[in-house]
């Protein structure tokens, strides 16, 4: 079974059953030692583009909002036996033409990870699609908050909606420091709190 480990903020490993490794944005502490078959990135903020953390493979595949946002529109690739779909995501803080979402589907199971944003429109094109997933971002400062969050879960309708990004970090922030109490405030339907460091199962 595919599964999913969740560093904190919003750094996370994703793993097929058939073995590939897909970091997305990785910057929090981890475990980044399983050499990455793909590396996703969602923006050039430093705590989204830490790809050096990650172990990679020969021919690891690192795939950036630069290239998957290229002259406005948004690239679909297929890598092996994952597809990636980069998909709108934009705020006061993080600029549309900087800036993306990714759909990733491995082993039938799709996993939006929203990158930096807030509501936006592009969103209800998501509400047909059947996602598994949705990963958003609710720290109140950088991206929306809890209730805008909410918002966002209820158009998207995916069968799970996880709270990441829950705690702003500035450049001097270390360590751990996802907030079980922060994530909390969520309201949805199929709201799952994963905790930093833990892996479930896809």
């Amino acid at each position: 079974m595919a599964t999913m480990t969740y560093f904190d903020h919003a750094s996370l490993k994703l793993k097929s059953n058939g073995g590939t490794v897909i970091y997305i944005d990785p910057f929090a502490p981890g475990d980044y030692s399983e050499a990455a078959d793909i590396i996703l990135v969602t923006h050039d903020h430093f705590d989204h583009n830490q790809t050096a953390l990650a172990a990679k493979k020969p021919d690891c595949r690192i795939i950036t909002f630069k290239e998957a946002h290229a002259g406005g529109g948004y690239e679909k690739y297929t890598v092996g036996d994952i597809a990636i779909e980069a998909v709108p995501a934009y705020n006061k803080n993080h600029k549309k033409e900087e800036c993306v979402g990714f759909i990733v589907t491995l082993d039938g199971v799709s996993v939006y990870h929203a990158g930096d944003t807030s509501k936006i429109p592009e969103m209800e094109a998501l509400s047909s699609r059947g996602l598994d997933y949705a990963l958003l971002p609710m720290d109140g400062y950088y991206n929306m908050g809890a209730p805008e969050a909410s918002e966002c879960a209820a158009i998207i309708k995916a069968k799970h909606t996880v709270p990441i990004h829950v705690v702003p970090r500035g450049p001097d922030s270390k360590g751990i420091t996802f907030s079980r109490e922060a994530a909390d405030r969520l309201s949805c339907e199929g709201k799952l709190i994963i905790d930093a460091g833990e892996t479930i199962t896809l």
